[in-house]
């Protein structure tokens, strides 16, 4: 599951001798041999994914599509209020109080700080959540660690111990969940058989359109 990118667009082409990716600013197109394997295929995008996602972030900031203002608000995945953000000078990287909805950031590195909050956040909330789903679906698990990896929103280990990505706090909630149930049916199934999206399905039957945001969602700028 691979974040800032969108939906991929594969053209078979009978004259086309090898596979070539091409990054637009608007999608990302994949011309490939026409007796090229679905392996084949999968194997090259995964080499090309850190080269994707830098050309893509530079191809968005050339269009002028990312927005260079800090939010006055955030929207997290376990809050139905977003959260109320204030800028000033003080000596705390940031200051939440979870009564009031209220995040006060300082405006020495507010980006930096802003993404710290977020991570604090996640590190905080994202066990939890993955426990409440766990419990939920039956499907157990060992560890939980919080990363911030460029290149997945999660990944199951064959021990169980489960990764979460720190920007899916970011997410609505049924996206968040859609990744806790991903990573734990791992538990059950240690591969992407039709075995393992079934047990997926039986726990959130909106899978593929959750999967298709989050394929197709981009990041704020900050967060990178």
């Amino acid at each position: 599951m691979t974040p800032n990118l969108p939906e991929i667009q594969i053209t078979h082409h009978a004259r086309a001798t090898r596979l070539r990716l091409r990054v637009e600013p608007t999608q990302i197109k994949l011309t490939v041999p026409k007796f090229c394997t679905k392996r084949q295929i999968q194997n090259f995008l995964a080499e090309s994914e850190q080269w994707m996602i830098e050309t893509w972030q530079k191809q968005q900031e050339k269009a002028g599509q990312i927005d260079k203002e800090l939010p006055l608000a955030l929207k997290l995945f376990n809050s139905v209020q977003p959260l109320q953000i204030i800028y000033q000078t003080q000596k705390n990287s940031f200051i939440f109080d979870e009564q009031i909805h209220q995040l006060l950031i300082s405006d020495r590195q507010p980006e930096s700080y802003l993404k710290a909050f977020v991570i604090a956040y996640a590190k905080h909330y994202l066990p939890i959540y993955l426990q409440q789903i766990s419990v939920e679906t039956g499907l157990k698990f060992g560890e939980c660690s919080i990363r911030q990896p460029k290149t997945r929103w999660g990944s199951c280990t064959a021990r169980h111990d489960i990764m979460l990505n720190s920007a899916l706090v970011l997410c609505d909630q049924a996206v968040a969940r859609y990744v806790c149930v991903h990573e734990l049916a791992h538990t059950r199934y240690f591969d992407h058989s039709p075995a393992f999206w079934s047990e997926v399905e039986k726990h959130d039957s909106d899978y593929k359109n959750h999967r298709k945001i989050l394929k197709s969602g981009v990041m704020p700028w900050w967060w990178h």
